[in-house]
């Protein structure tokens, strides 16, 4: 289907060809027209499949056909500031030429900041998007107005659950009107997600599209190495790929300053994000990154969802991630919208026994590439192997970081931040003001 089959505002319209919508996704075309009749949904879809935009567009559609005035329409609830980051961006292209107003609410803001919140949930603002830590802060103020609320939506509610924020989510739909249509987005489908699908959804729709399978597109390589062998072989192949932006994923924090620091030293223009920076460092980092003045970044598993990049071809990780949700999360940045991309994973003697379990929920085998010559013999690929491992395993010295255990990056607590900047209040966007829409995909 066209996005012109779905009978849009034509004001929505515009800000879907600025944005170089065309043809919409399996997702999309599954979930918007029950979403525009009204119905509540379940879907369940990997990552770059275009969700996002599945949910957003018909919510702004019904929201233009149906005007409310001073309150909030549709709250969407994210697990991360990042991703409600990167929802606000979507927000505010496909709205360019509508007089929608939005905001984004997540923590590790300043008082100002806190003030227009407020402002924004007291008087109305058509979309927000919050993390569920900072809207609790605000709830229990006492002065938030859902009253006259009609959408809500939690995007990523798998990973929401995992990170702890039941009680708050909880807390959330108590204070909204019984009287709404809920839309819930989730990678997988654990037993946890239906029962609360059930306790909040009415009838609803439910939609599957391609889980924990990576896009075929994505061309996924492996490395089998030793310890001491990963900085080399990661230097090896960011000085050996073409690429315009390269993700570098580590388990640990620790292991991504380490790591950063070791590819500095080699002169590659490289930079970290992890829950440690200031969001103010975070958002700078990642502009610098999109723009590719930044092509190499190193990173926690804290942008594994929350990053929607279309210019992101190589994705390397430095350790087997810890399960292959996390896998196939970590992979599906690149190769967005209808890009190519390539995926590199290092198995040291210790993960291989883990990357087979990955190799079986994907169901292929992800080739191995010999390591380079110049770096000695590799041990043997064998994913029966204990996780103890055996054979050569020392690290020795200038060996860089050891490999990362599962943990580190993306905390429970509350993430803040708005593309329109500090104090910046709901987004609106007036004809002819600022500047065009991007032309990203919403395909997070």
């Amino acid at each position: 289907m066209r996005f012109t089959d779905f009978n849009f505002h034509p004001s929505l319209l515009e800000g879907i060809e600025a944005s170089h919508y065309e043809t919409a996704t399996p997702v999309q075309e599954k979930v918007i027209p029950p979403i525009l009749e009204g119905r509540d949904i379940i879907a369940s879809a990997q990552t770059g499949t275009g969700k996002t935009a599945a949910f957003l567009l018909p919510v702004m559609n019904k929201l233009l056909t149906e005007p409310l005035d001073g309150a909030v329409g549709a709250l969407i609830v994210v697990p991360t500031r990042e991703l409600a980051i990167q929802i606000a961006q979507h927000i505010e292209g496909l709205s360019y030429f509508t007089n929608l107003s939005s905001i984004a609410i997540y923590g590790g803001s300043d008082a100002q900041n806190f003030v227009t919140e407020k402002k924004a949930l007291q008087m109305g603002a058509d979309i927000i998007v919050c993390t569920p830590g900072r809207m609790i802060a605000h709830l229990n103020m006492g002065y938030v107005n859902f009253k006259q609320l009609r959408f809500l939506v939690l995007d990523e509610a798998d990973r929401m659950l995992d990170m702890g924020f039941q009680d708050d989510i909880n807390k959330i739909i108590n204070h909204l009107p019984a009287k709404r249509q809920n839309l819930l987005f989730s990678a997988t489908m654990p037993e946890k997600i239906r029962a609360l699908a059930k306790r909040i959804l009415q009838d609803p729709i439910e939609v599957n599209i391609a889980i924990s399978r990576p896009p075929d597109k994505i061309v996924q390589r492996a490395y089998v190495v030793y310890e001491q062998q990963k900085i080399p072989v990661i230097q090896h192949i960011v000085k050996t790929t073409p690429y315009k932006n390269a993700l570098i994923f580590c388990s640990r924090k620790q292991t991504v300053k380490e790591l950063t620091r070791q590819l500095k030293r080699t002169g590659l223009p490289v930079e970290e994000i992890h829950s440690d920076l200031e969001q103010a460092q975070r958002e700078n980092v990642l502009g610098a990154f999109a723009s590719g003045r930044v092509p190499l970044l190193v990173a926690t598993d804290i942008l594994s969802r929350g990053i929607d990049i279309d210019t992101i071809d190589l994705v390397i990780n430095f350790d087997v991630p810890g399960d292959g949700e996390d896998y196939v999360h970590r992979i599906g940045r690149t190769a967005r919208a209808e890009a190519d991309g390539t995926a590199y994973t290092l198995i040291s003697e210790m993960d291989q026994r883990k990357f087979g379990a990955i190799e079986q929920l994907i169901g292929k085998e992800v080739d191995k590439v010999p390591v380079p010559d110049f770096l000695g013999p590799a041990p043997v690929y064998d994913p029966r192997r204990k996780s103890s491992g055996g054979g050569h395993r020392g690290r020795g010295p200038g060996s860089g970081p050891g490999r990362g255990q599962r943990g580190g990056g993306a905390g429970r607590g509350p993430a803040r931040g708005s593309r329109s900047g500090p104090g910046s209040g709901p987004h609106r966007r007036q004809h002819g003001g600022g500047s065009t829409p991007g032309a990203n995909q919403a395909a997070s």
